[in-house]
């Protein structure tokens, strides 16, 4: 795993996660996406998946996998969002983003989402960031085009029958790739 120390950003403070930071990781992605806590903000799931979003194993891949880390964004030592950042050769991957649904819609993303494409930059010399979103999550894609994301129209399934990932409450979920160059 690559380590880098701590690094502030005005009021956030962002650093790779370790193995004590799992159980508020998993609370923190589970409150952001499922049941009724995450109604709190936008980036909600509960319509169209129950159940989990990851379990502390999930989490612990992440940060224990080599070419991956998770970084955790901190304000005031409360974590308050993470997201995946995974090396891919010249691009990085981009995954599990949560920010507490109370702090949602107050710009959060934007700084967190602009030091993430810094760092795989700056660690990597990523040219290229990937994300999978739901296909139907419409509100969703259009902030991460915003944030100059484009969509790619690749699909790919979403893992029906496997509960890790949630137990779908629609037939018509799948997973498209969005890509975003990165100035070098």
């Amino acid at each position: 795993m690559d380590t880098a120390p701590p690094r502030d950003t005005g009021a956030l403070t962002f650093r790779d996660a370790t193995e004590a930071d799992i159980p508020a990781l998993v609370e923190l992605i589970e409150s952001a996406y499922r049941g009724d806590s995450s109604r709190a903000g936008w980036t909600t799931e509960a319509d169209i998946l129950q159940g989990q979003r990851t379990d502390p194993q999930g989490v612990r891949e992440v940060v224990e996998s080599p070419g991956s880390r998770l970084l955790v964004v901190e304000r005031d030592g409360t974590p308050v969002a993470c997201c995946q950042l995974e090396h891919r050769g010249d691009a990085a991957y981009f995954g599990m983003f949560a920010v507490r649904p109370a702090l949602q819609g107050a710009g959060l993303g934007k700084v967190i989402i602009a030091e993430a494409e810094r760092t795989v930059r700056q660690s990597w010399g990523a040219r290229e960031m990937h994300m999978t979103v739901i296909s139907v999550r419409d509100e969703l894609i259009a902030w991460y085009e915003r944030r100059g994301y484009r969509r790619t129209g690749k699909l790919s399934p979403f893992p029906y029958g496997d509960e890790r990932f949630g137990i779908p409450l629609r037939d018509d979920l799948t997973f498209e790739l969005l890509v975003k160059e990165l100035a070098g």
